[in-house]
């Protein structure tokens, strides 16, 4: 039966009759799996299978399984002469592990996704299995996830596929001692069928393995099943794997062509039609695609379908343009049935991308690219997702004017590109950090020549319907740009031939830190995308001292060279600085080196909060900016990096995380977090002071003062004494008064615009520290057990200061029907373990995640206390 809805027709919407479809439970189900796994890890392997040859690993007695998990990538592998075919046999079948009747009552209960590595404890040291570049943290090992899943009899005749959204890495699924197949790039998804070996109406036992390197990344890659597991129930007939996919054409404010293509897998000879409505986010309906239908002669089918929308809501990047959303909802019906045997949602935006030489346009608007890196952990959670914390970092970036994400350097996970699509971030999705030679011993090299196909074709099938994703990035750096003679190029048309096939709307890119204007490789792509040339890497007398490659500013020749090719830097900057510490003395100039004369501490692993000092390759922000400034033409910037990661610790590979973030690893802004935005808010009026005035054994001597506002002109005061008025000159992003006497009290400025008052600042001596505050992100937090709230530690003085100086020990404590996940301070030197509640103040300030106990409501009270210090708690309520 049908049914019909008169829809609200909301504003620049034409609605029509919306038809309502009868579902029932024999359709598709999508069932999280995330509950009820044992685990264990081993440091080396216990169970002699192992995926193929690598340096780290013994290989005699090894079963090898990669003949077996190469047909898992058939699907992505367009020439049947190249798929892969497994040999007869069941690798794996007698190991314990895999049985049902293995006992694991004896293992760790865990909750996907789950992060073995993150809760540490750290390596100290340096002859340790893992080092600073990847974080310090175990990581590295064999591990096995168990758990059961029944399928109801009822479902004996429905496709059952397992969907796992990322797992790290080398996955290998068995079912009831079925080698089922897997993936073995830890960052991309994948689907494989379980319905072989599946008993409906009984206890089926998954087993998964995985197996992480040494040496397999350049930051910390995180361990485990980290990303969401699903159960998938389908119809025998039923629309494919990421088997949508949707464009937009002749876009405009009045109307709009979308075009459609479904397909379909399901029952050889069968035929299917395939109805397509398209909803607002609101829910009311705007268009219906024509019913098509489709003759599944060889067991699948594709239909190609367009239809026009009038008065679109488009999809642009906030502040001037709004994230509108649609869904089109998919329904393939047989034998003249009105009720569909299977519903297929696809969320999508209308937008028009124009790629040129001189800039990005959406929707006819130029969108300069204020954007940042980021890599896939989240702080002291690890990689193991959790959208509130990815929520939360994308909000920290929208509050600074950043409005591009680049997935430095690998496929993110699904979630965080629906987060992107709702709130407006374009986004470069890039795939790979190296091709064919490697990085580290154990990277992606050593799969590339038989997975890249697949992997890069499944990321862009998985995400090709996502708006906000602007260009896929086919590689990062790779060793192939300027060796071996033509391959870097030949891989690179290669890679972008696949793109092109499977979404020719979109250009692709790589990263190229060494390729230039007048060699092959950059031909090969459809954006240039430069890290760090385009300001000059090492071209200035600081850095002359520093071994490596000295590169000229390289923005105009590329330019010349490519002048319809859109241009911007995919990684800028690369500069250092610990939040709130401050080393003197303090350069004179705007972009330094750090080393333990200028900027930096070995012995305290800090690096100074005054943001001019870079790693050996990079520029300060205002070097950078004054490069872009004074070539117009170029598309914008991606910093490297938008928040501080775990793993590479540059310049002190005896820390454990990031030097590199406009804000630190907690979440908490440094200096350099206001010098961007103002310039990437300059409607915003805000003004900063630098340092802190807390200087007692600086009474008398010179201590520089550095102001950075989105005025044109400041005038700056110690203890009501006016210390001159500067205005900032050509290519000058901050104000400095270098020659300040310290003495304790107030340092006050006052911002001006166009001659008028625009924003002021104060810092001030501050007294002892006295006191905790305590501040909740969130007032409320869901008792799913999964939402988190994120609470600040302010360690104050009498008067309500933040002592921004302090490092005093503080314990947090929970009661009511809540924990504390974890905790953290932002010192990348920090090796204290994550979920320890000890942590010192680091610039006085300290972090606490804090979630509900599933199904559990109530009052949880967080507690902070510390030695001499008077309590402070917050209330966070679950509900």
């Amino acid at each position: 039966m049908e049914g019909f809805i008169i829809c609200r027709r909301p504003v620049g919407a034409h609605v029509i009759q919306s038809r309502q479809y009868h579902t029932t439970p024999t359709g598709r189900q999508r069932i999280s799996i995330n509950s009820g796994w044992r685990f264990w890890r081993w440091e080396s392997s216990p169970d002699s299978l192992i995926y193929d040859n690598r340096t780290d690993t013994p290989q005699q007695g090894a079963t090898y399984l990669r003949p077996y998990i190469l047909p898992s990538a058939n699907d992505f592998i367009t020439d049947p002469s190249k798929h892969y075919i497994a040999p007869s046999g069941n690798p794996g079948g007698n190991v314990s592990y895999v049985r049902n009747a293995f006992d694991d009552s004896a293992w760790e209960s865990v909750t996907l996704p789950h992060d073995w590595a993150i809760k540490g404890p750290f390596y100290e040291g340096d002859d340790v299995p893992v080092t600073g570049g990847m974080g310090r943290l175990p990581t590295q090992g064999v591990a096995w996830y168990r758990r059961k899943i029944t399928v109801a009899a009822e479902d004996r005749n429905k496709v059952v596929y397992l969907d796992i959204d990322g797992a790290m890495s080398y996955a290998i699924v068995w079912l009831n001692g079925n080698l089922v197949g897997g993936w073995p790039y830890g960052y991309n998804s994948f689907r494989l069928d379980l319905t072989p070996y599946l008993k409906p109406g009984d206890d089926n036992q998954l087993a998964i393995r995985l197996d992480n390197p040494i040496d397999s990344a350049r930051w910390y890659p995180g361990a485990g099943l980290y990303r969401n597991v699903w159960l998938t129930k389908v119809e025998n007939t039923h629309v494919a794997h990421w088997g949508t996919y949707i464009t937009t054409k002749d876009v405009s404010s009045k109307s709009a062509t979308i075009d459609l293509t479904v397909q379909v897998k399901g029952v050889a000879g069968q035929k299917v039609d395939v109805v397509t409505e398209v909803h607002t986010k609101a829910g009311e309906k705007v268009a219906e695609f024509p019913r098509s239908s489709v003759d599944l002669s060889a067991g699948n089918g594709t239909i190609n379908t367009s239809v026009s929308i009038s008065n679109p809501q488009l999809w642009g990047p906030p502040p001037t343009q709004k994230p509108n959303l649609y869904t089109a909802t998919t329904y393939l019906f047989t034998n003249g049935s009105t009720t569909p045997i299977d519903t297929y949602e696809t969320s999508f935006g209308i937008r028009a991308i124009t790629y040129s030489g001189d800039g990005l346009y959406v929707n006819g608007e130029r969108i300069h690219i204020q954007g940042v890196n980021q890599h896939s952990d989240l702080g002291a959670l690890g990689t193991a997702f959790n959208t509130r914390a990815a929520e939360r970092q994308l909000e920290h970036l929208h509050e600074l004017g950043v409005n591009a994400i680049r997935m430095s350097h690998n496929p993110p996970a699904p979630e965080l590109l629906h987060l992107t699509d709702s709130m407006g971030f374009l986004v470069m999705d890039e795939v790979f950090d190296s091709w064919e030679r490697k990085k580290t011993d154990n990277d992606f090299h050593l799969i590339f020549p038989e997975w890249h196909e697949a992997d890069l074709r499944s990321m862009i099938r998985r995400d090709r319907n996502h708006p906000s994703v602007y260009a896929w990035s086919i590689g990062n750096e790779v060793g192939e740009q300027t060796c071996c003679g033509e391959r870097g190029a030949e891989i690179g048309r290669e890679l972008n031939a696949f793109v092109v096939e499977e979404d020719p709307t979109r250009p692709s890119t790589a990263s190229m830190n060494v390729a230039k204007p007048n060699q092959t490789f950059p031909e090969a792509l459809g954006i240039l995308s430069l890290n760090y040339q385009g300001e000059g890497i090492r071209d200035t007398p600081a850095y002359s001292h520093t071994n490596g490659t000295r590169t000229p500013p390289q923005y105009q020749p590329f330019h010349d060279k490519f002048p319809n090719k859109l241009l911007a830097t995919s990684e800028s900057a690369a500069q250092l600085s610990s939040r709130g510490t401050y080393i003197f003395p303090v350069t004179d100039l705007s972009s330094a080196p750090v080393n333990d004369t200028s900027g930096g501490n070995s012995t305290s692993l800090q690096v100074s909060s005054y943001e001019l000092h870079t790693s050996n390759f990079g520029s300060s922000a205002d070097k950078v900016f004054a490069a872009q400034d004074s070539h117009p033409f170029i598309a914008g910037e991606f910093v490297w990096a938008g928040w501080d990661y775990l793993g590479e610790p540059e310049p002190y590979y005896s820390a454990r995380s990031s030097y590199y973030g406009i804000i630190d690893l907690a979440g908490f802004p440094k200096d350099r977090y206001y010098l961007y935005q103002s310039r990437w808010r300059p409607d915003l009026k805000m003004a900063h002071i630098l340092p802190h005035w807390n200087w007692p054994d600086r009474v008398g001597e010179t201590t520089p003062v550095h102001v950075f506002t989105s005025g044109d002109e400041a005038e700056l005061f110690l203890n009501g004494k006016s210390l001159g008025r500067k205005k900032k000159g050509q290519y000058e992003y901050r104000l400095r008064w270098n020659d300040i006497i310290y003495e304790p009290g107030e340092v006050h400025v006052i911002a001006y615009r166009n001659g008028t008052e625009w924003a002021t600042d104060t810092v001030r001596t501050t007294g002892t520290a006295a006191g905790l505050r305590l501040k909740a992100d969130r007032a409320e937090i869901a008792a799913d057990g999964e939402d988190l709230s994120f609470v600040t530690l302010e360690v104050v003085d009498a008067n309500g200061d933040v002592v921004r100086d302090n490092y005093d020990a503080v314990t947090f404590s929970v009661s009511g029907p809540g924990e504390i996940v974890a905790t953290d301070n932002g010192n990348p030197a920090d090796l204290t373990p994550f979920p320890s509640s000890e942590r010192k103040a680091f610039s006085g300030l300290a972090l606490a995640i804090v979630k509900a106990k599933k199904g559990e409501s109530g009052a949880i009270n967080v507690t902070a206390s510390g030695t001499g210090l008077q309590t402070g708690n917050v209330i966070v309520k679950a509900a």
